[in-house]
């Protein structure tokens, strides 16, 4: 589902990170429309979270530009206070490792943070906590610590939070990280919601076995922190060769015992899944 508004929500052109002169990204470029459901390919490391931070004005571009809804996403943009509350309740982030994200006291003090500090009104507010614990099955754990629960308990915490907010745009880290195979199946059915909904979902991965449930679009780095492909996800899957440059899939050796020979094949190690019917 595309915006009558051609505006596209991200423009990023040419642009460059660097921690402590460590390249992160290099000479990146990206439009991203509304609508799209974009997987971000690539190892551990190539600059898939960074870019992420980038789209969620975390961190900001060291050389090139960055618009995001057709404004400059610079630090000194973002300084003008109702354009920042207005850029945050529209981007959402969820981080891979939700002990990063989680912070309050309660899961109820977690889910109702990110609305109240961007003004909406406490009724408001309780409405969409309360919506969104519904909607994840956590209203259960409404009065425990996030640090005492488990690795998907938090991670619901963690989407509850973001869902609070109901923004146009969804950044996921790794979203199925740490999730046992009954979860990864619920996650997956929470971002095809957020699809009929239209919302524009951009989401990091090296978990090949989902992409195509969860994009239609795959951007992909390899490990020199480039965009080295950009395309349709079954055709980007396809492509063995630059999976393999990319080490998103690698050579295994099987010794034959009856002839002694070694031999090398490609694989692509599918996750546990379930089906639900």
């Amino acid at each position: 589902m595309m915006d009558q508004n051609d505006t596209p929500i991200f423009e990023l052109d040419h642009i460059t990170y660097a921690y402590n002169n460590q390249i992160a990204l290099n000479d990146v470029s990206l439009t991203v429309r509304a609508g799209e459901r974009i997987a971000i390919l690539g190892a551990n490391g190539s600059g898939k979270s960074t870019l992420l931070k980038i789209l969620d004005a975390l961190y900001f571009a060291t050389r090139g530009t960055a618009r995001a809804f057709g404004e400059p996403l610079t630090e000194d943009a973002l300084q003008d206070e109702a354009r920042a509350f207005a850029f945050r309740r529209r981007v959402g982030l969820v981080f891979q490792d939700p002990d990063v994200q989680l912070f309050s006291p309660t899961v109820w003090d977690e889910v109702t943070f990110a609305p109240l500090h961007l003004g909406l009104a406490q009724n408001e507010v309780i409405e969409r906590a309360e919506w969104a614990m519904d909607l994840l099955n956590i209203t259960k754990l409404r009065d425990r610590a996030p640090h005492r629960l488990s690795g998907g308990e938090k991670k619901k915490v963690a989407l509850a939070s973001v869902l609070a907010l109901r923004p146009e745009v969804w950044l996921l880290d790794e979203p199925t990280a740490s999730l046992d195979p009954r979860s990864t199946s619920r996650l997956l059915d929470f971002i095809d919601e957020l699809t009929r909904e239209g919302k524009t979902i951009i989401t990091a991965t090296h978990d090949l076995d989902i992409v195509e449930e969860i994009a239609d679009r795959v951007v992909m780095f390899c490990e020199d922190h480039a965009i080295t492909g950009d395309g349709g996800a079954r055709a980007m899957l396809s492509n063995r060769e630059r999976l393999i440059e990319c080490n998103l899939i690698h050579a295994h050796r099987h010794r034959h015992d009856a002839t002694g020979e070694e031999h090398i094949h490609h694989h692509l190690h599918a996750a546990p899944h379930e089906h639900e019917h």
